[in-house]
């Protein structure tokens, strides 16, 4: 079952299209990607699943239902801007929010109390939002979102002022959240974060969805037919169906070259000349990272702009 299926779904203000005709599909129990530029239509796709606003137009199911009203407690959003009350004690925030969401009282104090151990902060009980620094408002906003085990979890740029240690804690409870059978749905601009944690992305500029898919097969539809190899001892590709295209040195004797394939030859030919010619040490394709592929998109260069790109680095 997908969790979240969006198709058509449009969002128009007066002079302003926000989403135009967007087709999402989110499959259940994995972490999905939701990137894109500021502005580019991000936030109003998650505030429309969130049914913050309503769409004009298109459809959207949550695990096999039309979105309605009931599946605001199948959800946990975290969004961009915290929204604490500062008055408030930590315990009686997390009572609270989580009883607006259906648990009865002893549910919401007996999870409240776990995630605090958790996270190594049971002493902020009654510490007041207010006394808090940023970084631990967002970890208490970040347990008050998941702490009736939402099956769909929507982060909107969840490390946003988290320092390493912090950032690498919620990203191994995240993990967490998925083992438990939880999905998904991360907005963010660090790419390093899509690079180690989702499973799929999506990527939507000018409100418009512009790529879909796994993140392996969004990488390999990018490739470059381009290698990079580190051997020991000279290298002559002459008479082969490959291009030398940059060698640098690393070491006496020992050198990284780049080769194009120049869609001719296969990896597999590739590795075969080395091994008759030099000693290999490594050998890799150089896919495109996903920092590469959203800038290429944005900017609106095209495929073929960044595979030139990539046999160039």
């Amino acid at each position: 079952m997908e969790a979240l299926i969006a198709r058509g779904v449009t969002k128009r203000y007066t002079a302003h299209t926000a989403l135009d005709n967007v087709d999402i599909t989110i499959p259940e129990k994995t972490i999905y990607g939701l990137l894109g530029p500021n502005g580019a239509g991000k936030t109003t796709f998650i505030r429309i699943v969130n049914q913050i606003i309503n769409r004009d137009s298109g459809e959207i199911k949550i695990f096999g239902e039309p979105l309605q009203e009931k599946h605001v407690g199948l959800i946990g959003y975290l969004p961009e801007e915290r929204g604490l009350y500062k008055k408030m004690n930590v315990g009686e925030q997390l009572l609270y929010l989580a009883q607006l969401k259906g648990l009865s009282r002893k549910e919401a104090l007996d999870r409240s109390k776990k995630w605090l151990q958790k996270f190594e902060i049971s002493d902020w009980w009654n510490k007041k939002v207010e006394d808090l620094s940023k970084g631990m408002a967002q970890k208490v906003q970040f347990i008050s979102t998941v702490l009736h085990e939402p099956r769909l979890i929507i982060l909107d740029e969840p490390f946003s002022g988290f320092d390493p240690v912090n950032a690498q804690l919620i990203t191994e409870k995240i993990l967490e959240l998925k083992e438990n059978g939880s999905t998904i749905i991360f907005s963010t601009h660090r790419m390093e974060t899509v690079e180690s944690l989702c499973d799929h992305i999506a990527m939507i500029n000018k409100s418009k969805k512009v790529l879909e898919g796994s993140k392996k097969d969004v990488k390999e539809s990018y490739r470059s037919n381009t290698f990079v190899v580190e051997h020991k001892g000279a290298l002559s590709l002459t008479g082969t169906s490959f291009q030398a295209t940059g060698q640098k040195a690393l070491g006496e004797n020992y050198f990284e070259t780049l080769i194009s394939a120049n869609g001719i030859g296969s990896p597999n030919q590739l590795l075969s000349e080395l091994v008759s010619r030099t000693e290999v040490y490594r050998f890799e394709q150089k896919l495109p990272t996903m920092a590469e592929i959203f800038i290429s998109l944005v900017k609106g260069e095209g495929d073929e702009a960044l595979r030139k790109h990539l046999q160039e680095a």
